[in-house]
């Protein structure tokens, strides 16, 4: 594993998690993900809810009245209790005709029934509009990611991992959306319940409210102290984590050359110690962040006692009615969560701006050059291709190509040939339009590549690559992907022209079969028959193939070749080849080297100059060495 793929997973992190998406309870002591620009991401997608204002008013205004609702119901419940205590004291004292007043208890049950059914049709209600603007607002940002990677140039791709573009893409976007739907209306509850609970504490008794909170800084500190300690113990899970996946995944990947070099011994001797350090880790941070709730837990409890003692002298002076301490014990117990909730959803916002903020900077990123205002357009395209003084380097300073001139003539088979890091496949990327030139023009039938629409361009060419790109569907729709509405009779047309068709009747479901996601239920020389079968279908102008044969054995490379002499006729083709012995019949061979075409003539030209190419092509054939190219 790319140290760049542990680097972007999820940003949950090993072990179990507490409702914050932290480790261990209530998710405290894991380390949180933070922003840079905290402010400005934070302004920024608040831009994104403006649209939905009303909805989020509504969802306030629910979630206060949901709230108030339980808020009030321990005092009335208080209310029951008290009623209850008072009859049956009098009962006690032998009070003539007392009795416990149950109609009066019957009336309160059901107004607390009501208060509930009423609190939680609020908080459902307040549920469903979140649910719908956190959606609509997800959505709207997925769909400007969408386009905006679209217009993305290839260099950005080319410059970051799939995993880092995948994590920002679906991973961020997806903790904005939850931290939207579940921790917003969270923490709006939090602040609502926090509020009215003093509230309704100092309405029952100041003193006991003061003894409550007098708790509460005992509670803060011994979290912070213990956050703290298991802070460190995460960071090294998550590290002994990231190193034991990637030892996994390249053992799996390499494991016939672990067999054949007999490293097996060592391969699990490196696993175990990645796995001790994580267990050492792993235990240290579970355990440390387990103390948190049992600490908390016995600070509460004091607090209870000292509350029930307070309580008890002053219902005995009268200052107070005893259903009111059952409520105050309930308000103090709901008192701490809140607070809690509110901490950990601090660290949850804190993630979520983060996510953002890595989203927006895909929203950020330089976009393709646009397209010309008045693009022109080739109704009849012939395959001339000029390139006239083109410069180009992948880095500003960094020049790889200079002052490159090429003439190729319509029908020409162009072969490209050099060494690796020669420029071979930047050529192909500049006709293409992949990468903007520097300097210079690219010309097709006398016209700058630049004053075309990019669609429309490689639209003029068909491409069949060393890497095979079919998708999990039958071998027909994998055909048809050529060219839009295609009918049977030209897709069977285009597998009998690329010599596919024999085998793909071979098969159980013939032009139904479904190949799996990697293709691997037929092999590499069929799968290059499908992509030319594809290209074939698609009837380009012009042809680009690049390695198309490097991968399958003799047999196959012969169908293949076949397959594109067929597709080949009548078409400007240009060929990146290392197997010289596939292009010895190209009308041009272009030789380069460090970014600049060094020989250029056909095979028996080249080989009579007796210079690079010939060194090239007698290394392969004679055994010869290739001579320095400098």
């Amino acid at each position: 594993m790319s140290k760049d793929s542990q680097n972007h997973r999820p940003q949950q992190g090993p072990g179990p998690r507490g409702p914050g998406g932290g480790f261990g309870p209530m998710g405290m002591g894991a380390p949180v993900q933070k922003a840079k620009d905290f402010k400005g991401t934070l302004k920024r997608l608040i831009t994104y809810l403006k649209p939905y204002k009303m909805q989020l008013i509504a969802v306030l205004i629910t979630a206060i009245i949901s709230t108030i609702f339980a808020i009030v119901s321990p005092k009335i419940m208080g209310k029951a209790t008290t009623k209850l205590f008072e009859g049956l004291m009098m009962k006690f004292r032998g009070v003539p005709g007392a009795k416990i007043d149950f109609e009066y208890i019957g009336h309160i049950i059901l107004l607390l029934i009501g208060l509930y059914i009423l609190s939680a049709v609020f908080a459902y209600i307040q549920q469903y509009i979140m649910a719908g603007v956190a959606q609509k607002t997800v959505y709207q940002l997925r769909k400007e990611v969408e386009e905006k990677l679209n217009r993305l140039p290839l260099k950005y791709f080319d410059a970051r991992t799939h995993g880092e573009i995948l994590s920002r893409a679906v991973n961020d976007v997806d903790n904005i959306s939850t931290t939207l739907q579940q921790s917003l209306t969270q923490l709006i509850t939090s602040v609502v319940t926090l509020i009215g609970v003093i509230v309704m504490m100092l309405s029952i008794s100041p003193l006991m409210t003061l003894i409550v909170v007098v708790t509460l800084p005992l509670s803060f500190i011994a979290t912070a102290n213990i956050a703290k300690r298991s802070q460190a113990y995460f960071k090294g899970q998550q590290k002994a984590l990231g190193q034991l996946n990637g030892h996994v995944e390249e053992m799996y990947t390499g494991h016939k050359v672990i067999k054949v070099f007999g490293r097996e011994e060592k391969s699990i001797e490196q696993f175990e110690e990645i796995n001790e350090r994580l267990y050492q880790a792993g235990w240290k941070a579970q355990f440390m962040s387990g103390l948190i709730m049992p600490f908390m837990s016995f600070i509460n409890n004091i607090g209870y006692v000292l509350v029930s003692v307070a309580g008890g002298i002053l219902v005995t002076k009268k200052a107070i009615e005893i259903g009111d301490i059952q409520a105050f014990i309930q308000y103090a117990r709901q008192f701490s969560q809140p607070i809690t909730q509110t901490a950990m959803i601090a660290n949850v916002i804190q993630s979520t701006v983060a996510s953002a903020e890595r989203v927006f900077e895909i929203l950020d990123e330089t976009e393709e050059i646009p397209e010309a205002a008045t693009a022109k357009k080739l109704a009849d395209p012939k395959g001339e291709v000029k390139f006239e003084d083109v410069s180009f380097g992948y880095k500003e300073n960094e020049s790889l190509i200079e002052d490159m001139n090429i003439e190729v003539r319509p029908g020409q088979k162009v072969a490209i040939v050099g060494p690796t890091g020669a420029g071979k496949t930047t050529l192909i990327n500049l006709l293409m339009r992949f990468y903007e030139i520097n300097s210079g023009k690219i010309l097709i039938d006398g016209i700058d590549t630049r004053d075309m629409k990019r669609e429309h361009l490689r639209g003029l060419f068909g491409m069949v690559l060393q890497d095979t790109w079919l998708f999990n569907s039958t071998i027909r729709d994998n055909i048809a992907y050529g060219r839009d509405g295609a009918t049977e009779e030209e897709i069977v047309a285009a597998a009998q022209a690329a010599n596919a068709d024999h085998f793909i009747r071979t098969l159980p479901d013939g032009y139904d079969t479904i190949l799996n996601e990697e293709a691997s239920n037929i092999s590499q020389g069929q799968k290059q028959l499908l992509t030319i079968a594809r290209a074939i279908l698609a009837d380009p102008a012009m042809l680009i193939l690049d390695e198309a044969t490097s991968s399958v054995d003799t047999r196959t490379e012969v169908q293949i070749q076949k397959a594109m002499d067929h597709l080949m006729k009548g078409r400007t083709s240009f060929i990146i080849a290392h197997r010289l012995s596939t292009i010895r019949d190209a009308d041009i061979i272009l030789v380069m080297n460090n970014g600049r075409v060094i020989e250029k003539g056909n095979h028996q030209e080249l080989l009579e100059k007796d210079g690079f190419y010939a060194d090239l092509y007698n290394s392969q054939f004679s055994g010869g060495r290739m001579k320095n190219a400098g």
